[in-house]
């Protein structure tokens, strides 16, 4: 079956420029870490696909090591592009990364220039592109020296293979030792890609700072906390939730009688609002002029349906606010 986008999809999605770079992203980006892997239903996957860019979004935001299995994600994005986006490729940002352990030996981790340009190459092929839009340093790497890096990136996009680049978990100190570096090789960072939600505030205490400081601009991954900050885990853990998953990233130990308490305050203020509460942390994000976008994920059309949704109502009361506060920091 064809694929033809809504032509009405720039009409109500807002775009925010990145830093001070003359790129804009959408308000809400879609991030292919879930449900997009070789044991994932590929049709399902294609359907979100297909919405998010009828809906407006336009970043579509992987890792080499997405899956599982690893390179599994960038595969079946790399399907879907040749099936049905290969004519709208122009009207995409498209991301990927390389950090983590991909293959085995000495070369398939970290930060060495070797495993971020052979990780590249890989990326490109796997997903049937020329370059990508923004490629990141997916974490610091102690054991390499930040120039060795930095200049990895660099080399990546004079050779035409990013357009961009970003980091990714970098604290405030090593962001501004590597966009120094990047500066003066004439690549500056882009976009960092920080965890950030409600219940994990970290980047608060310096990092957006520093973001703004430096002109670079930020898009918050895990924005419901792998999905905690929904109605999921109210009445209890559901056996087909994240949390049962032996492949998933959440445990049950992380859902705990204090998280839920602030979860059960959260919702009310958010069903007051006559919104859901993943809507309500996905706007208490974008409050902030400092984040960019928010990097979503889905496992259904309807699922990304609700997190869209939270660019309906913008902004909070000072009283939501203060509400807000007392659960989040009691």
């Amino acid at each position: 079956m064809l694929y033809f986008p809504q032509n009405t999809r720039y009409d109500s999605m807002p775009y925010n420029r990145c830093g001070r770079s003359g790129l804009k992203l959408p308000a809400i980006s879609l991030g292919l870490w879930h449900n997009f892997g070789g044991y994932d239903a590929f049709e399902n996957g294609r359907a979100i696909i297909h919405k998010a860019f009828d809906e407006g979004i336009t970043h579509f935001d992987l890792a080499n090591n997405y899956g599982p299995p690893p390179g599994s994600a960038e595969e079946n994005f790399g399907r879907m592009l040749s099936t049905d986006l290969k004519a709208y490729r122009d009207e995409l940002i498209i991301s990927t990364k390389a950090g983590y352990e991909m293959w085995p030996g000495p070369y398939g981790d970290h930060g060495s220039k070797k495993y971020l340009t052979a990780s590249l190459d890989q990326s490109l092929c796997r997903m049937g592109l020329d370059y990508v839009d923004i490629f990141y340093h997916h974490r610091p790497d102690p054991d390499t020296p930040m120039e060795e890096t930095m200049q990895a990136l660099d080399q990546i996009v004079r050779q035409g293979k990013a357009l961009y680049v970003g980091l990714s978990s970098y604290d405030a100190r090593q962001t501004r030792e590597a966009n120094k570096i990047l500066n003066d090789l004439g690549t500056p960072c882009l976009i960092h890609q920080p965890r950030y939600s409600m219940l994990d505030r970290w980047v608060e205490d310096e990092l957006l700072d520093t973001l703004e400081e430096q002109g670079i601009g930020c898009i918050a991954f895990s924005p419901l906390m792998q999905g905690i900050l929904t109605d999921r885990y109210l009445h209890g853990i559901p056996e087909d939730s994240r949390a049962h998953n032996p492949r998933g990233f959440l445990s049950k130990d992380h859902i705990t009688p204090d998280i839920l308490q602030k979860v059960h305050a959260l919702n009310e203020i958010a069903a007051q609002r006559e919104q859901s509460l993943a809507q309500m942390a996905i706007t208490w994000l974008l409050k902030d002029q400092r984040v960019t976008s928010v990097l979503v994920g889905a496992s259904s059309v309807s699922q990304l349906e609700n997190n869209l949704g939270a660019l309906l109502k913008s902004g909070f009361g000072d009283d939501e606010l203060h509400r807000i506060e007392e659960i989040l920091t009691q």
